[in-house]
Parts: C-alpha cells; sequence; structure tokens
C-alpha cells in the first residue's frame, strides 16, 4: 500500500476540483439518465467525490479520474437501492446499473462517459416545472454551475435561487415527474428552455462570474458544441440559428478582450485584427438565414447587434442607432432591466453621456445589486466631469464583482480619472453591456 504524503493529498484534492468543475454536469447527466432520481444522483456523486480523496491519496490518480468517479458513484446507487424499502420500483434502475457496473469490470479501458448532455437538458426541461425554475435546474444539474452562477443570470440572490432550486427537486420527486427522453413531438414546448440553458451556459464562460479570469473557455466551447448540434436537431429553427450566431459572434472576439497578463481590454481598444473573421463570416450567414425566415425571436435580436459590432470597422463607425432601435425590440418582447441597461450604454455613444445617464433612472431600482449597472453609471459620470459620483459607483461596482480580472478592469479605471488624457479614451465599463 502506497504511504500517505502532503503532495499525494494535495494532488487528489486538485484532480478532484478540475474534475468537479469540468465534468459535475457530464457525470451527473450520465448518473440521472442511470438512476431516473435527482436525489440519489446528486448524493452519490457527491459520496464518489468524497471517495476519491482517500483512494486517491492513498493509492495516486486512476488513468481515468471522472470513469473512476462514474463507476464508484454508481456502485453506491446499488447499494442504496438494495437497502430500500421499494425495491421493486427501482428494480429496472437496479439492474441497469448492474449491467453498467460489469461492462466497466469487464473492459480493459477507463469506463467511459457518454455524451448525452443535449438529450438531458430536453430530459430536465420538462413543463411541469415553469421555465425559469427548469433552466436554473438544468444549468445546476447538467451544466455544473454553482447557484451563485445561475443567480446571477436571473438578477437573484444565490439564497433565493437556493430555495428555488430545492422547491423544484422536491416537486419532482413528490409529483413523481419521469425522468424520461422527449419523443420529437415533445421537442416543442421545450425548445425556448432548451436554448436558454445553451446561452446563460455560454455567457458564464464569456464573462464568468468569479475567478481569476473573466474567460472559461470550456464553457463557451461547450455551449457552441451544443448550438451546433440544436441545428442538426431542428434544422431551419430561426433561433437556433440566431443563437448559434450570436454565441460565434461574440466568441469571434476571445484573443482580443484580454491582454498578455489577463488584464480586461474594452472593446473600443481592442485589436480588431485579432477577432476571429471566420467565427464572424459564420454568424453572419447564419444570421441572414435566420432573419430572412420571418420569424425574429430574441437570440436572433442579440445575434444583429454582435453583427453591428463585428462588422463596423471601428468603434466610432459603430451603428450606435441601429443598436438602440434593437435593444428597443428585445425589451417589447421580453421587459428585461437589462436590456434597458445595454440600450443607456449604447445610447451614450449616439447622444451622449447625459442621456444616458438619465436612462438608468428607469432601472435604478431592479439593478441595484448587478454590478454592470453601477459600472455603467461610473462611466456615464466620469464623462460629464462627475468624478466624485463616478468613484463612488466604481467603488460600488467592485465591491459586487466576484471575478478579478473584472476587479482590476474597474480599479484601473478608477485610478486614472484625473488623466484627462487617458480619460477621454475610456469607453464603457460594463462587461455585461453591450459594448465589451
Amino acid at each position: 500500500m502506497a504511504a500517505n504524503t502532503p503532495e499525494m493529498e494535495r494532488g487528489a484534492r486538485e484532480a478532484i476540483e478540475v474534475l468537479a468543475r469540468a465534468d459535475t454536469g457530464r457525470l451527473l447527466g450520465t448518473l440521472l439518465r442511470d438512476t431516473r432520481d435527482f436525489q440519489l444522483a446528486e448524493d452519490c456523486l457527491q459520496e464518489a467525490m468524497e471517495s476519491a480523496l482517500v483512494h486517491w491519496t492513498r493509492n495516486g490518480l486512476p488513468a481515468s479520474p471522472a470513469g473512476w468517479v462514474l463507476q464508484t458513484a454508481r456502485r453506491k446507487a446499488i447499494d442504496r437501492f438494495r437497502r430500500a424499502r421499494n425495491f421493486d420500483r427501482k428494480r429496472e434502475e437496479y439492474g441497469l446499473l448492474i449491467e453498467l457496473d460489469q461492462q466497466a469490470m469487464d473492459s480493459h479501458e477507463a469506463p467511459a462517459i457518454p455524451d448525452e448532455r443535449l438529450r438531458l437538458i430536453f430530459t430536465c426541461c420538462h413543463p411541469a416545472l415553469d421555465a425559469k425554475t427548469r433552466i436554473a435546474l438544468t444549468l445546476r444539474t447538467l451544466c455544473g454551475l454553482t447557484t451563485r452562477e445561475i443567480a446571477r443570470a436571473f438578477l437573484d440572490t444565490p439564497e433565493t435561487m437556493a430555495q428555488r432550486l430545492v422547491r423544484a427537486r422536491h416537486k419532482i420527486t413528490k409529483a413523481g415527474i419521469p425522468f424520461e427522453i422527449p419523443e420529437p413531438d415533445q421537442w416543442a414546448e421545450r425548445l425556448n428552455s432548451v436554448l436558454s440553458v445553451i446561452y446563460l451556459t455560454f455567457n458564464e464562460g464569456y464573462s464568468a462570474t468569479a475567478g481569476a479570469s473573466s474567460l472559461r473557455h470550456d464553457l463557451c466551447l461547450e455551449a457552441i458544441r451544443m448550438g451546433r448540434l440544436m441545428l442538426e436537431l431542428v434544422p431551419g429553427d430561426a433561433e437556433c440559428e440566431g443563437l448559434l450566431a450570436l454565441m460565434l459572434l461574440n466568441h469571434s472576439r476571445e484573443q482580443a478582450r484580454f491582454g498578455l497578463q489577463g488584464e480586461m481590454i474594452a472593446l473600443d481598444q481592442q485589436d480588431r485584427s485579432r477577432w476571429h473573421q471566420d467565427d464572424i463570416e459564420q454568424g453572419c450567414r447564419l444570421l441572414d438565414h435566420a432573419l430572412g425566415r420571418g420569424q425574429p425571436g430574441l437570440f436572433q435580436l442579440q445575434a444583429a447587434i454582435s453583427a453591428l459590432h463585428a462588422q463596423a470597422p471601428s468603434h466610432d463607425a459603430t451603428d450606435w442607432r441601429q443598436i438602440v432601435l434593437l435593444y428597443d425590440a428585445m425589451h417589447a418582447i421580453a421587459q428585461n432591466p437589462v436590456y434597458l441597461l445595454n440600450r443607456a450604454v449604447a445610447l451614450s455613444y449616439m447622444t451622449g453621456a447625459e442621456a444616458a445617464l438619465a436612462a438608468l433612472d428607469t432601472v435604478e431600482t431592479a439593478l441595484a445589486d448587478y454590478q454592470p449597472f453601477h459600472a455603467a453609471s461610473a462611466d456615464f459620470l466620469r464623462r460629464l466631469g462627475q468624478i466624485d459620483a463616478a468613484r463612488v459607483s466604481y467603488r460600488r461596482a467592485i465591491e459586487l464583482s466576484g471575478n478579478e480580472s473584472e476587479r482590476h478592469f474597474l480599479q484601473a479605471r478608477m485610478e486614472i480619472m484625473g488623466d484627462d488624457t487617458q480619460g477621454r479614451r475610456l469607453a464603457s465599463s460594463a462587461p455585461q453591456s453591450c459594448d465589451r
């Protein structure tokens, strides 16, 4: 037996942290498919992670950490089924787990993690749950987002979102909502929720809630991958095309958004020659196809805004008036205060900071704890020469930011406000806005 060492324990902890961040959604999705029980799957996965720390510290890392955790979680589920009073009702799932475990033992390769995330997202977006709840539960369960990250996406507090998720799990258990992959004739009622899950996964990757970097490349690529699969699943759907176009157009700026030290670079300061032209061309082509179908939706309108940024020769030459009108159209479809915030940012470039600052009055209450609101307010105040008030808003934006790169970006902007030369060059500091 290998001796435990501090280095082995540290290596085991680091491996589990990486696994939890990258593969929790995929592992939990597989367990949900096998057990058809949310709570059981979550409990067994957590227990398997705890076992991993003990075993990997003692014996070193396995060839396939994700496969080891999956097999261990399945065995823990088997043990629970054996002890369950309602074993007869669980006999089918028990038999499946035994078969899967035997296959893993007989195989010379590490257990594979089936890539069925998109099918499982359709499964989790059950119409028995309200739209917000089904999206939040799917993001937490299958996409690996934390409660805090999901709460930010819905402008909720983490505590409120946690309660919503608990109620959703209880409803699923109490109502006996089946965990079954829907037939094609059931896809339509779940489609909007599925697209929202993919978009919010991308958005968290594009502008991370917490951590050292504002970019989570893995989430962006996973969302784009699922967006491409959606076009295969529902070919010719305008909103599917619009969503993929939106993600590609935003992702095209990936290399230009950060400096050599990981610092954020505002849109007006980005080197546009570093934008991925292939992504821009593909995104614009998809958007043209989508708009040509005459069925405009939110994802198409957002993609149109990104296309205007992508096709503009410079920040100053951007068609800000058209962007303002597009945000008006989005708000007409869904009364979301973030659309009005982004509209105010675009308005600041169209007519000036004074009109933009006045426009923020309509969303101040709704976005009181939303970091981009205070970042945008700080920028408008700075551009109007109200330096003391701008500093107050910058400090509030920094206080609300959980991302290290974002905090440094805002801090740097606040510190150089006294330099008129630098100050005139500052663009909007709201990373969640249309100017990012």
